[in-house]
């Protein structure tokens, strides 16, 4: 399956950049699979096919990347372990850890999730894209908690259309920075790329469709000289699901992700000491069985390195 992806105006932040890079940034590929595309004249600087790899990008130009979504067919990786906590002849669900990255991508070639799976899962190659097989959503790498991967393309459709339908039930657990004025909310703002950053996710007026609702599930700190900054634990449901979705719109509205140094969610001292990634768990999630039609549920405790912040700060 082709794609064009089109960039009238390349961010200010890839100035200067070579044009590899940005392939694999915006295509949401490997560096060597961005080589291949330039090599093959599939990338195009103001109409003019580029030759090299390590042509800089000027400011004011205009990109045009045609990727073809049906790649190689990726190895298994034996010693990738994928925790799983339920699995059947069409559903698999994963209690997928921080850092590991769930599909190939962006520079990664090798070591996600999806090539564990293979080694345990074998028939997941022949399940949707080559590059990705299987996956119907993502949780970004410093993200950890749930998410379901489907054993055969009729399940792979069916619970690709319950996304579409918003009839997936997905929670997260997230502190954020500050203490939020209402106990309860929605964030329904249109999320695209940022124009100061290819890698981050912002408010823009031509943006995807995004609702996040969120509740309080407590609040720390802020009183006194020395005293815990204050910080919010918060509930978060999404009714959409767009790239960074919780991140970027937490972060939209002064509340930003704890230890989101990408959304600027840094905070000093030992609160979050020996916490390398945001403060963000999928704890929920719940979907009909694309055979039975029963509903299914999950739920996943906080990890070990958050729990441990949250005592730090509770």
């Amino acid at each position: 399956m082709a794609e064009r992806i089109e960039v009238e105006t390349v961010p200010d932040a890839l100035v200067g950049q070579r044009i590899d890079r940005i392939v694999a940034l915006l295509a949401d590929v490997a560096r060597s699979r961005a080589a291949n595309l330039i090599a093959e004249g599939k990338v195009t600087i103001d109409g003019i096919a580029v030759d090299k790899p390590s042509q800089n990008v000027s400011a004011g130009s205009s990109l045009t990347i045609d990727v073809d979504r049906v790649a190689a067919r990726l190895a298994p990786e034996p010693s990738i372990e994928v925790p799983t906590v339920y699995v059947d002849r069409d559903v698999i669900v994963v209690d997928k850890p921080a850092g590991l990255v769930v599909h190939p991508g962006s520079g990664v070639g090798h070591g996600t999730m999806v090539h564990g799976l293979l080694a345990r899962f074998p028939e997941l190659v022949a399940v949707g894209p080559a590059d990705r097989p299987g996956i119907v959503h993502r949780l970004d790498r410093g993200t950890s908690g749930l998410l379901m991967v489907a054993r055969n393309e009729r399940a792979r459709s069916a619970l690709s259309d319950q996304l579409e339908r918003r009839t997936v039930e997905r929670r997260y657990c997230a502190l954020v920075l500050g203490h939020l004025d209402a106990e309860a909310g929605v964030i329904d703002a249109p999320l695209g790329r940022s124009p100061r950053s290819a890698t981050r996710r912002a408010i823009v007026a031509d943006g995807r469709p995004a609702r996040t609702h969120y509740e309080v599930i407590d609040r720390f700190g802020g009183t006194g000289s020395g005293a815990t900054p204050p910080l919010t634990l918060l509930s978060c449901r999404l009714e959409t699901g767009r790239t960074h979705q919780i991140r970027a719109h937490l972060s939209a509205i002064g509340h930003s992700v704890a230890g989101d140094d990408a959304y600027d969610g840094a905070i000093d001292g030992d609160l979050v000491a020996g916490l390398a990634r945001p403060f963000l768990h999928a704890e929920v999630l719940g979907f009909d069985h694309p055979t039975t039609g029963d509903r299914l549920r999950f739920t996943s405790e906080l990890p070990a390195d958050l729990r441990a912040a949250l005592d730090r700060v509770g």
